[in-house]
């Protein structure tokens, strides 16, 4: 059956069986769905929280860097996706993530895939593949991404991972197992140190791919690996960009050489090296001694190594071998009077004669009939090409033979092992400026590996849909295909076009390739060309974007042309290893014109071979994949920018992948989660069964205890209804393959069409819903205010009924007291006033107080005055009420007496207060106040008195002409009476 078809409005016009190429999705989240749906699908909070991209619900390119970046934030650099695991590059250490107790427990954890993401679940779950022995037994862990992103560092840790588990799970003796994990670890220094180098993008560049074959015993013990390279960068020897450097091994014999190995090796410390470019920057991949003891332990003896090394210092003077141009053509080119030394230099470390070295860079061999050869001057620019040339094969050739000596000291007889785990480093996607023969192949071999991930990927998903029970048709997406016809199809594709241009006897013209690849490829869509450039180029349209390259030179490096006398030569050489290196068994009787007939394989041939016998080993093995990214071309610890992810998820196939997925069903809900959430849509006569089905089990089967799948059915026969409910046209039953919904055994697949009309008649029931509980709510709250004014009228009746009484009742107990209180007074103070006005007599002289006549009622104190002879003119104020104050609040009154007599009237007030304790006598005192007669006369005196419950005499009385305050004057007239 064919694939299912999407409306066009969601995913865009459907595309042919097989040929999905990149179906259009929502980039911004809520262009599609509303904030809450998209907080129902996920929460945004918790993103850091989801350990694996194909959790977040609904999988977009919003959504994957949102999660990215919250766990970037959160220091997980780690990211499961499907079937891979993204790592992004923290650029700064993070040694806990990698010592030896947390590879011990990922390899000891029950279930290492629910353990947090990390590099080494994923060389954990290869190891265990290959112990269950499941087919196929043989795995393949492919690390990609771009320059920095830490694909090397990623390789260097699974290589120490694996070497750990042998070490730990190892029968053997231990000398033997330290031999091995040594040798293993020790490849990766020596290999980074001959095919890394310093880029603008990274310090640590592979300028090579690799394929490292793990080799496991039947017991799945680590007895040996081996090593395929693929694509050395050698034209980095003669040519590096500016602010790059070449590779690093150049710098460690430069930097790191004893005086002893410097006078051997003729690199004096003040020399300069024109294929040494930027030796002042200093970086940690600059030690040498790291690689010698490397080479050490591989096998490599002392000698060995100086031989070496003494090859390497002569490219590097071979580098400062500059020429001049001749003035007759028919004359060679000359060497520049400084380039003669370092020509000299490296004869001696070559062990080539000078004589010869050249004659073969001055002058080319040409075949003019038969078995002749005539010898032509070059010019300038070949005699600079010749010398790069032998340059670039002697390093190439070196290489190479590293390799093979790593091999011969890691690798185990094949009798001794019979599954591997292999180790994929390439490069990743690449798109510069100006854009070669090198990017091609690179791009290429990212086309080929783009498309064994999607049709792995594709296939663990369709084997989902046919485990849920849908029906499916499996289908091979084969999205890139047509991209990779055009660069390796047949019969015309640019590999072939320039292969058959290589073959050609003539000189390469660029514009005149273009021409015959715009007229063998101009119908290809993946083809174009960029016709405001003024230099012969094409364009290519890759998976991760387009690229541009030109075509100057491309036949020239596809060709790879190593003219035979330059073989020639080193074949002559008396170094023991350039003897190894270019063996004359290879070619037993150098003849030149038979040399030339022949035509060598091209740089594109070579690498197409050896990756379609790479993609064979993927394809026959147990893929897992790492995709490494780098936040942000800085190298900023902790800096993650959007746009620089995106770039290179696309470039490495996450985003792609995700388009792929989202022309099938990418939005999964459980049954249980759809029915909680659309059960509102479903008819009212389902829903309280469905409630029923959410809480628990249904009502008739509470009885009879849990069933588990009659459950599930349940909830999956309620799904089912609540689509035929919302999409009574769209849905139908899932033997059709244009459904845009199933009903899975666990999960309900939907597409983003299903997703919003579900959301859609969701909130248009939640309206009729809302409408309702307005209206009820609006006439329950009127009528309760209508109740609360007739309850709030009558309440307010009663109270105030009830105030009045007893604000009455207060009122009359309060009068009561007051009439009883007065009583009790006024008897108290009428029998008081009747004891001290018995003993009074008429008060018969008028004494004059504060300049007034007052009429004195005592007359025993006018007769006291008159006996002393020392008043004149004396004033003082008193009154006969000790009785009143008594109870008087306190008060002071001062009264200044030159000289008097004790009065009997005033010593009755005094006893009086006495007997209740209502005064206090103070001396030396300057305030007013009542006189004591007993006081000396010379000093003042204070007089205080206690409050008095009677209004009036809580006042303190103030001197009046008549002298007489209160009730003093009721007394005083009812003694007049």
């Amino acid at each position: 059956m064919s694939a299912p078809h999407t409306l066009s409005e969601a995913h865009g016009k459907s595309q042919p069986n097989g040929d999905l190429r990149k179906p259009s999705i929502p980039v911004n989240l809520n262009e599609s769905f509303g904030e809450e749906i998209n907080a129902f699908l996920i929460d945004e909070k918790e993103l850091h929280s989801y350990d694996d991209l194909t959790k977040v619900n609904p999988v977009t390119t919003k959504t994957v860097l949102k999660c990215l970046q919250a766990r970037y934030a959160a220091e997980l650099f780690y990211t499961n996706a499907g079937c891979t695991v993204i790592a992004v590059n923290p650029f700064q250490p993070v040694n806990k993530l990698y010592s030896n107790e947390v590879m011990k427990q990922y390899h000891s954890a029950p279930q290492p895939q629910k353990c947090k993401p990390h590099i080494f679940t994923v060389a954990e779950q290869a190891y265990r593949n290959v112990q269950c022995q499941l087919h196929p037994v043989n795995q393949s862990i492919i690390v990609s991404g771009e320059s920095g992103a830490g694909k090397t560092w990623t390789s260097r840790c699974l290589m120490k991972f694996y070497a750990t588990v042998a070490a730990s799970n190892s029968q053997w003796s231990s000398h033997t197992v330290e031999r091995i994990e040594s040798r293993v670890l020790d490849s990766n220094p020596l290999m980074e140190a001959f095919g890394n180098a310093c880029t603008l993008r990274n310090n640590n560049s592979s300028r090579f791919g690799k394929y490292i074959q793990l080799q496991l015993s039947r017991t799945q013990q680590i007895t040996g690996a081996s090593i395929q390279t693929y694509l050395l960068e050698k034209t980095r020897v003669a040519h590096q960009t500016p602010s790059e450097r070449n590779f690093h091994i150049f710098y460690q014999i430069f930097k790191g050489a004893s005086p002893n190995e410097r006078d051997e090796w003729d690199l004096p410390e003040n020399a300069q090296f024109s294929w040494l470019p930027n030796s002042d920057k200093n970086l940690e991949e600059d030690c040498f001694k790291i690689t010698k003891d490397a080479m050490t332990h591989l096998g490599i003896d002392p000698s060995k190594q100086s031989n070496i090394f003494k090859i390497l210092s002569g490219l590097l003077h071979l580098g400062n071998v500059s020429f001049c141009d001749s003035l007759d053509e028919s004359q060679p080119c000359e060497v520049l009077s400084n380039g003669k030394v370092f020509l000299y230099s490296t004869s001696n470390l070559l062990k080539i004669p000078a004589e010869h070295l050249l004659d073969r860079l001055c002058y080319r061999t040409i075949i003019a009939g038969k078995q002749q050869a005539l010898k032509k001057p070059c010019k300038k620019a070949e005699c600079d090409s010749r010398r790069d040339c032998l340059a670039k094969s002697i390093y190439a050739r070196l290489f190479d033979w590293l390799v093979t000596v790593i091999n011969a000291s890691i690798c185990d007889e094949s009798t001794n092992w019979s599954n591997f785990i292999g180790l994929l480093d390439v490069y990743g996607f690449e798109s510069f400026q100006q854009n070669n023969l090198e990017q091609l192949c690179i791009n290429y071999a990212n086309e080929k590996l783009q498309q064994h991930f999607v049709t792995h990927y594709l296939k663990i998903q369709q084997d989902e849909y046919a485990a849920e029970g849908l029906e499916w048709s499996f289908i091979s997406y084969q999205d890139n295909q047509g991209c990779v016809d055009l660069i390796e199809g047949s019969p015309v594709s640019i590999f072939s076009l320039l292969n058959e241009e290589c073959r050609l006897n003539r000189s390469s013209d660029a514009s005149q390739l273009q021409s015959r690849l715009e007229k063998s490829l101009s119908l290809n869509k993946y083809f174009g060309r960029d016709k405001f450039s003024g230099k012969p180029n094409f364009i290519v349209s890759h998976y991760a974007g387009k690229v541009t390259y030109q075509i100057e030179d491309m036949v020239d490096k596809n060709k790879d042309p190593v003219p035979p006398e330059l073989i020639q030569l080193l074949q002559e050489s008396t170094d023991s290893l350039l003897q190894k290196l270019f063996p004359l068994e290879n070619n037993k009787t150098p003849d030149v014109a038979t040399y030339s007939r022949t035509f060598p394989a091209t740089v594109v041939s070579k690498f197409k071979g050896s990756l379609e016998s790479l993609m064979h080993i993927l394809h026959n093995t147990t893929p897992h994949y790492i995709r490494c990214i780098k936040p942000n071309m800085g190298c900023k610890a902790m800096d993650f920018q959007k746009e620089e992810v995106l770039s290179q998820l696309e470039a490495c196939g996450i985003v792609e992948t995700i388009n792929i997925s989202a022309a099938g069903f990418p939005i999964r809900i459980s049954f249980q989660s759809f029915v909680e959430r659309y059960g509102v849509v479903a008819p009212s006569q389902h829903r309280t069964e469905m409630r029923n089905h959410v809480n628990g089990l249904s009502p008739a089967k509470k009885r009879r205890g849990p069933d588990l799948e009659e459950g599930s059915n349940e909830l999956q026969i309620n799904s089912q209804k609540i689509l035929e409910a919302a999409l009574p046209k769209l849905y139908v039953d899932t033997t059709s393959a244009n459904t845009l919904a199933h009903c899975g055994t666990t999960k309900v697949f939907l597409t983003h069409t299903v997703i919003d009309i579900l959301e859609k008649q969701r909130e248009r029931a939640f309206s009729q819903r809302a409408f309702c509980i307005q209206c009820c709510w609006r006439r329950y709250r009127q009528r309760k205010l209508a109740r609360q004014r007739r309850a709030a009228t009558a309440i307010q009746a009663v109270a105030r009924g009830w105030l009045t009484r007893k604000h009455i009742e207060r009122m009359h107990r309060a009068s009561a007291v007051i009439k009883r209180a007065w009583k009790k007074w006024k008897e108290k103070l009428e029998a008081l006033a009747a004891v001290e006005l018995d003993d009074i007599s008429e008060m018969e002289n008028t004494v004059l107080i504060s300049g007034s006549p007052v009429k004195v009622l005592n007359t025993s104190i006018t007769n006291s005055m008159q006996d002393s002879p020392l008043i004149t003119q004396e004033g003082f104020q008193s009154w006969n009420l000790g009785f009143v104050l008594s109870r008087a609040p306190p008060i002071r009154k001062t009264v200044i007496v030159d000289g008097f007599h004790k009065h009997r009237n005033l010593l009755a007030c005094l006893n009086v207060l006495n007997k209740y304790k209502g005064y206090k006598v103070e001396l030396n005192q300057s305030e007013n106040g009542i006189a004591s007669i007993g006081a000396l006369p010379q000093r003042p005196i204070k007089f205080h008195c206690k409050k008095s419950p009677l209004h009036f005499a809580n006042v303190c009385p103030e001197t009046f002409d008549c002298g007489l305050t209160g009730l003093n004057v009721i007394l005083l007239e009812k003694f007049d009476r």
